[in-house]
């Protein structure tokens, strides 16, 4: 391994840890011992690839927003109608918030008060909601009567609620749930001739992003180290 490729390695370890200290801690309670011990390195290597604290959390915030546009962009390929794609990237989505820190940390920084850091992950996602809709209603395949803005009003509304519930009660973040939303709002969104094409619990068209190379083990040294040092309740 070339020393580039370990600097990578560590770089997406820290973020990994710093993922799982953020989301179990805090931002204002989070400590750079406990990130760098969960990624098995020093607090000097943590300091090499990033300045403090904040820098880390801007770190996490832009590898969940990278995750999600690369995440989006592979579905709308592998689909042949953008409502559908939507549905598909909507089921993407809880599931990396069901199975990825990083994600959920991401989400929680973006937008939450106490470290909102750029980029606004809850923006992103209206942004791409928005695309989508704009794309089928191009296409024809909105129903005639529905307003645009009021159909992304209540995609966004209810997915980013799911993203909220979801850190307390992960059935939020359930296929099930999810697939019951789309089954109430796609008869009223969706044109008569589109609508017997679309499956509301996703076509699974592309596989979930996955972790990369030694994230697991730096996720599960993470959650033990903040899990030793977790105040009791």
């Amino acid at each position: 391994m070339t020393k580039q490729e370990r600097a990578t390695r560590t770089r997406q370890a820290l973020i990994r840890s710093a993922a799982v200290v953020f989301e179990q801690h805090g931002y204002a309670q989070a400590r750079l011992t406990l990130i760098s011990s969960g990624a098995g390195v020093s607090t000097g290597a943590l300091h090499f690839h990033f300045e403090n604290k904040a820098a880390v959390a801007e770190a996490v915030v832009a590898e969940a927003s990278r995750g999600l546009r690369d995440m989006s962009a592979a579905i709308r390929r592998g689909t042949d109608t953008a409502l559908q794609a939507l549905v598909d990237t909507s089921h993407a989505l809880v599931e990396l918030l069901r199975g990825d820190p990083v994600s959920r940390a991401g989400f929680r920084l973006s937008c939450d008060g106490e470290r909102a850091a750029a980029p606004d992950l809850r923006m992103e996602w209206h942004h791409r909601v928005r695309e989508l809709l704009e794309e089928a209603a191009a296409a024809g395949t909105l129903a005639d009567d529905i307003a645009r803005e009021d159909a992304v009003a209540a995609t966004v509304a209810v997915t980013a609620g799911f993203e909220v519930l979801g850190r307390h009660d992960t059935e939020w973040l359930s296929s099930y749930r999810l697939t019951g939303f789309w089954q109430l709002l796609l008869p009223r969104l969706a044109a008569a001739k589109t609508l017997p094409l679309l499956d509301p619990a996703g076509t699974g068209a592309v596989a979930s992003p996955r972790p990369g190379p030694g994230a697991a083990s730096a996720v599960g040294e993470a959650e033990e180290t903040a899990a030793l040092t977790a105040e009791p309740t």
